[in-house]
C-alpha cells in the first residue's frame, strides 16, 4: 500500500508542497532566535549632565558645542511583545553630531529587529505594540543585538527633537518588542 502511494505523482507533489511551505515557515518565523541570545559590548560615551549655556558678557547666550557629550533626552524600557528592559539615550557629542545609545539592553531576538525613533507616545502593554508605524519615524539601524550596550551613530540632516520614543521595532510583523520615552534632561 505504502509502495503504491509512494509512486503516485500526487503524492510527490505533496511532499514537496509541504517541505516548501515548512521551510517558509522556519524561515518567516525563525524559532531559533527565541533560544539564542545576541550580545554586543559597544564602547559608552561618557557623559555630562545637561546643563543651560551661560549668558555671555553682552547677556547672549553662548551657542557653542559643549566641550563634553551630554546626554540631551532618555528613558527606561518599557515592555510590549516580549520583555525589554534598559535605557536609550539621544546623546550631543562636542562636534555637534549625536548618538542614540542603549544601555543595559536586554530583550528577546527576533528575525528582524530594527531600532526606530519615533513620534509617537510610549503606551504601555499591547496598547503599545503596533502605534509607531503611524506617525512619523526613522529607521536608525538593524539591532545589533538583544542584549547589552548599543551606540547608534544619527545622520546630521536627522534632527532628534523631532522624535520622542524609541522602539525596538520587528518589521517582519510590524510589532514593538518594546519602547522608551525620550524625556529632556
Amino acid at each position: 500500500m505504502l509502495t503504491r502511494i509512494l509512486r503516485s505523482p500526487l503524492a510527490w507533489a505533496g511532499v514537496v508542497l509541504l517541505g516548501v511551505v515548512a521551510a517558509f515557515g522556519l524561515y518567516w518565523f525563525a524559532p531559533w532566535k527565541l533560544v539564542t541570545d545576541t550580545y554586543v559590548d559597544d564602547a559608552l560615551p561618557a557623559t555630562a549632565a545637561t546643563t543651560t549655556p551661560a549668558p555671555s558678557a553682552s547677556g547672549a547666550t553662548a551657542s557653542a558645542p559643549p566641550a563634553r557629550n551630554q546626554v540631551l533626552a532618555g528613558g527606561a524600557f518599557v515592555t510590549h511583545e516580549h520583555a525589554t528592559r534598559g535605557r536609550a539615550e539621544i546623546v550631543r557629542r562636542p562636534d555637534g553630531r549625536h548618538l542614540l545609545v542603549l544601555r543595559d539592553l536586554d530583550t528577546s531576538n527576533g528575525p528582524d529587529l530594527r531600532v526606530w525613533l519615533t513620534d509617537q507616545p510610549v503606551l504601555a502593554g499591547t496598547a503599545g505594540w503596533r502605534v509607531f508605524d503611524d506617525g512619523e519615524w526613522f529607521e536608525v539601524a538593524r539591532l545589533k543585538g538583544n542584549r547589552g550596550d548599543q551606540v547608534y551613530e544619527l545622520p546630521s540632516s536627522l534632527v532628534p527633537a523631532d522624535f520622542r520614543s524609541v522602539s525596538i521595532w520587528c518589521r517582519r510583523f510590524a510589532v514593538s518588542f518594546g519602547a522608551a520615552e525620550l524625556t529632556a534632561t
